[in-house]
């Protein structure tokens, strides 16, 4: 499907989103353009440089990701059309754009499969992207203040509700199917969502779409599948390090603890020093590391098997439209947690998310060894004491690549990877289009846009499926438009966890 722009305005009066993040000040188009003229995958990227004792070296492959289902996209499976009304161009007459509306399926690492709306309607779906169960506030529904509503048409609505005749009686919508209300709740998202001017071209569908608009109410967001708070920890050796908390919306997770060979003999405990290898929501977690173990490091992972919860959203880790959760299998879902110990000197523990308010990504240093750990970032040197623990938030273009390698002395190391979307736009830029990809079959993806209606066997797939990741050794400052970002050499893409 494609559609070169859409009018700003909701319709029939529904759902406005709040002010866009602090710092944004420009919609997902401009940013595409500056990011064209810089050159694709441009990224704002560091290097930590520590002044302390070694430590060993450890690698996050997951980056950011804070624990839950990671999936791959399988493609749009059911879906009717919709009609979005567009603005002309320079006072031109308004036109129409017919597009597929409806339900993407997403294939689970380790097993389970997902059911997801789009959230994101001018970004297209890129093919077989990975995508990242990520938490409201580091996507375009931490801005929104109708995300609540979202996730009351998803409860209410198919496939939570999958008694057809029931939800068009309770709706009075008349006789529907699975692709008319696949379609009738997905418009029924984008106007809160992207505040889009759409409506479903099946009467019935149309109608659902009302009554769920007028219907829907703010709920809270769900809590994630799991995850681990902090996501690093450090200490001295002969210390319990700790603690790590486990979130999780599942009865129960199990605990992997790091490998003896790898980690010194480190076991995973409570508070009290017992072996853990299950684990409830709120439980703390320690890594008991021996007297005698050398500096190092270590990780421990939780993994459960669990349906997710609706309204969860998920974000591509290439740029790909954002997706929320409409209904999951039993699915697996994953978290980990690293830790890192000197016997004496500094202690870092490092962490990374994104930062939608800010415009970047927040590179959280914490320190509790017994001296200073200084490092290097962005160009200026900071110092967090012994004991303290500080915030750097590293600016970040909307819809760019961004991977932060980090590094200290002894060959500590830390990565994290993804890319900032925390925006939808009023108006895509020239070039730009609605896409996404059915499932029948594999759709390569291009730059462009391609047109195909709901009844064939694909719709489109727009944009390019290998955004490069730029690694950084070196920092090299360039300043456009007023903004600051990190030029840094490239390396070949990659399509591993963030």
């Amino acid at each position: 499907m494609t559609a070169a722009e859409h009018s700003p305005g909701s319709r029939n009066g529904g759902g406005h989103r709040d002010l866009e993040p602090a710092g944004s000040g420009r919609g997902r188009g401009i940013a595409r353009v500056a990011a064209a003229v810089l050159t694709a995958g441009l990224v704002a990227a560091g290097t930590l440089v520590g002044a302390t004792a070694a430590t060993a070296a450890t690698a996050d492959e997951t980056g950011a990701h804070q624990g839950g289902a990671t999936a791959v996209l399988d493609g749009l499976k059911t879906y009717d059309t919709a009609v979005l009304h567009v603005d002309g161009k320079d006072g031109g007459p308004a036109t129409t754009q017919d597009l597929p509306a409806g339900l993407f399926e997403l294939d689970v690492d380790g097993g389970g499969q997902l059911k997801t709306y789009c959230v994101d309607i001018h970004n297209p779906t890129q093919d077989r992207a990975k995508y990242l169960e990520t938490p409201w506030d580091q996507t375009s529904l931490g801005a929104n203040g109708n995300a609540g509503r979202i996730r009351w048409i998803l409860q209410h609505s198919y496939p939570q509700v999958d008694d057809l005749a029931a939800l068009a009686g309770e709706a009075g919508t008349g006789p529907l199917t699975a692709k008319t209300a696949a379609a009738g709740t997905q418009v029924a998202i984008w106007r809160f969502s992207d505040k889009a001017e759409v409506e479903a071209k099946d009467e019935q569908a149309e109608k659902l779409a009302d009554w769920l608009e007028k219907k829907a109410q703010n709920v809270a967001e769900p809590k994630a599948s799991v995850a681990l708070e902090p996501a690093a920890v450090s200490g001295k050796a002969g210390e319990r390090v700790g603690p790590v908390t486990v979130r999780t919306d599942a009865g129960q997770v199990s605990v992997t603890p790091p490998a003896d060979a790898a980690a010194g003999g480190v076991k995973v405990t409570d508070k009290d020093g017992k072996p853990v290898t299950e684990a409830a929501d709120g439980a703390a977690l320690y890594f008991d590391v021996p007297a005698d173990a050398a500096d190092g490091s270590a990780a421990l992972g939780v993994q459960a098997t669990t349906s997710v919860p609706v309204g969860r959203v998920f974000a591509g880790l290439t740029k790909s439209q954002t997706m929320i959760l409409a209904g999951s299998s039993e699915s697996t879902v994953t978290a980990s947690a690293s830790a890192t110990w000197s016997e004496k000197g500094a202690a870092p523990a490092l962490t990374a998310q994104k930062n939608c308010a800010k415009g970047g990504v927040d590179i959280t240093a914490a320190n509790k060894g017994d001296e200073p750990f200084t490092f290097e970032l962005a160009g200026a040197e900071h110092t967090i004491a012994a004991g303290e623990t500080r915030t750097v938030t590293i600016p970040v273009a909307e819809d760019q690549a961004y991977d932060f390698t980090i590094t200290g002395p002894g060959g500590f190391s830390k990565n994290f990877k993804g890319v900032l979307d925390c925006l939808t736009a009023g108006a895509p830029a020239p070039g730009d289009g609605i896409g996404t990809q059915s499932g029948s079959e594999p759709v390569p993806a291009q730059t462009g846009t391609s047109s195909a209606g709901a009844g064939g066997d694909l719709a489109e797939t727009g944009g390019s499926s290998a955004t490069p990741v730029i690694a950084g050794v070196a920092i090299a400052l360039v300043v456009v438009g007023g903004g600051a970002v990190f030029l840094l050499r490239r390396r070949k893409p990659q399509n591993s966890g963030e």
